[in-house]
């Protein structure tokens, strides 16, 4: 008791389709003389990311005789990433108005403190002054 499959119209497409027909591939066009291309770049200001023939080697590293210390950084230049290892992993996100995060930055950036060192040092002024008890909390 087979059934007859259902013509789905695509027989009579197939039937005339001849591979012979299709059209090879246009040629690749003639790639322009190495000068030229630099002659372009050069007068409309392209500037390339690969390393030119100019640029200096850089020179390896000195070997380090003994443990060196890290020093202590700076106020992060504008923009700068905050990376320190310090073994601190849990994340503490919260809003604040910008001219408060602005103030909180200025204030890591002039002592030197990487921003987790500075709410560390924040939290413990703020229990000195106000003590460790968390019952007033509202």
């Amino acid at each position: 008791m087979a059934r007859e499959r259902a013509d789905l119209g695509f027989g009579d497409a197939l039937d005339a389709f001849d591979p012979a027909e299709w059209a090879p591939d246009p040629a690749a066009r003639a790639r322009p003389e190495a000068a030229q291309t630099r002659e372009i770049a050069a007068r409309t200001g392209f500037r390339s990311r690969e390393a030119g023939q100019g640029a200096a080697p850089v020179p390896p590293p000195a070997p380090m005789s003994g443990p060196v210390s890290a020093p202590v950084p700076g106020p992060a230049p504008e923009g700068q990433p905050r990376r320190r290892r310090t073994g601190r992993n849990a994340q503490f996100n919260l809003k604040a108005r910008p001219e408060t995060i602005a103030a909180f930055c200025a204030v890591a950036d002039a002592q030197g403190w990487g921003l987790g060192e500075t709410l560390e040092k924040a939290v413990a002024l703020l229990q000195d002054a106000y003590g460790t008890d968390t019952a007033g909390r509202g």
